[in-house]
């Protein structure tokens, strides 16, 4: 089925929304009235899979109502790539300004189209295992300048290996969750015993991340050719770090409490199927990789990257702009190398990227970076000055594409850091 920019809804959609009718993200969705349940979104209205379902016009696809009857999309991803291809082509075809099956039955409408206004999001999927990866060349540069010889800023294997590490799925949280700052040991002086108490330089850091469907069996390895038909779709990801605490603790075992208090995503899943228009080439990889992450065609996404920072009560100042485009490793690289072992995966499982920075200081991930090290500061539009993030401000991380008339985007995960308990 063949969509393009000329392709129309029948709902009113605003021209910047990143919600066009060839986005069709999924999400769950709950209110008072309606439990957690499977959907789509579409400019401001949500689509009530379930009750969309339970209309007949879902009958071909194979699909059961237990699917949109559930709190997680994790029973849509079991059901495999060509089942979401043609879910989501299904949900084009039905609110084209040319197809009469919905639009035409005001009760069955009222049923399934929902201002967002009047839900709320969850959690849009039961995350198994979470992955995190650091496939930013320009960040890996940054870091290995700050902490290491600045003229051997990269390891040895960084431009062997898409570098990774295991981390934790329980406290990855939904946009709009506050968190606390974190506690744990610090050593600000080398010549000093370590300290205990929060987070002095806590940071965001600016990355997507993909989900998988259902994979192969433990001992089989997915190669880059196969990555695109086991990837479901993507979120924002903000992967929070506590910068002074991980200075301590990650010798010889890399971060632990500096990473895991918690993870934000953005509550849309977008299909790699509705980011597809959007491809374009990587960045040439010297040395030559191995045959196993050799891959064919434009692997990379352009996708616009946006962080914001919103002190209380005051307006919000955009800190950096970025693109996934200037990522070293692809996500077709990184599911390979994840499973060149055997590795097996799961529907729901995440693997998010790594942060994303690009090659100039407005386009950098992370405020130590921003910041250099804490040598620089930040101005906000209230005259306050940032060199880390601060009790009380938010930060607001943004996605989108455009080409050729069509956007698909994210929309936003914003999270805001309350004092330490």
């Amino acid at each position: 089925m063949t969509f393009n920019s000329e392709t129309k809804s029948w709902l009113t959609i605003d021209s910047n929304s990143d919600f066009s009718i060839l986005n069709i993200p999924f999400g769950i969705i709950k209110n008072q009235t309606l439990s957690p349940r499977a959907a789509s979104r579409i400019g401001d209205y949500a689509i009530d899979l379930l009750a969309l379902y339970n209309t007949g016009l879902l009958s071909e696809l194979n699909f059961s109502v237990e699917d949109f009857d559930s709190g997680s999309l994790n029973r849509i991803m079991k059901k495999g790539k060509l089942a979401t291809r043609n879910l989501r082509n299904r949900l084009i075809e039905l609110f084209s300004s040319n197809n009469q099956e919905l639009q035409a039955k005001n009760e069955w409408v009222n049923q399934v189209v929902i201002p967002v206004s009047s839900i709320e999001n969850a959690m849009p999927v039961e995350i198994g295992d979470y992955t995190d990866f650091y496939s930013s060349i320009e960040h890996a540069t940054n870091v290995g300048k700050m902490f290491r010889d600045p003229e051997n800023a990269l390891l040895p294997n960084w431009k062997h290996i898409p570098v990774g590490y295991h981390g934790r799925s329980s406290s990855i949280i939904l946009s709009g969750t506050d968190i606390y700052r974190p506690k744990g040991q610090q050593k600000p002086k080398n010549d000093e015993p370590p300290v205990f108490g929060p987070c002095k330089l806590l940071d965001f850091e600016l990355e997507m991340a993909f989900i998988t469907y259902e994979g192969k069996a433990l001992g089989e390895s997915i190669s880059t050719k196969e990555a695109e038909d086991y990837i479901f779709g993507m979120v924002l990801f903000n992967d929070w770090s506590a910068r002074d605490i991980q200075k301590w603790e990650y010798v010889p075992l890399g971060p632990f409490l500096a990473k895991n208090f918690a993870s934000s995503i953005s509550a849309w899943v977008v299909t790699l199927d509705a980011l597809e228009p959007f491809r374009v080439a990587g960045p040439v990889q010297n040395p030559k990789v191995f045959p196993y992450l050799e891959y064919e065609g434009d692997k990379n996404l352009d996708i616009h990257l946006e962080v914001l920072i919103q002190p209380e009560g005051q307006e919000a100042t955009v800190v950096s702009q970025s693109n996934y485009k200037y990522m070293y490793w692809n996500q077709n690289q990184q599911l390979a190398h994840h499973t060149i072992n055997g590795c097996n995966i799961k529907a729901g499982d995440m693997y998010a990227s790594g942060t994303i920075s690009g090659p100039t200081k407005d386009s950098y991930g992370s405020m130590l970076e921003l910041s250099w090290q804490g040598t620089q500061t930040i101005k906000m539009k209230d005259g306050s000055e940032r060199k880390f993030i601060q009790d009380n401000d938010t930060v607001i991380m943004k996605g989108f594409c455009e080409k050729d008339g069509i956007r698909v985007g994210f929309g936003e995960v914003s999270t805001k850091v309350l004092p330490a308990k």
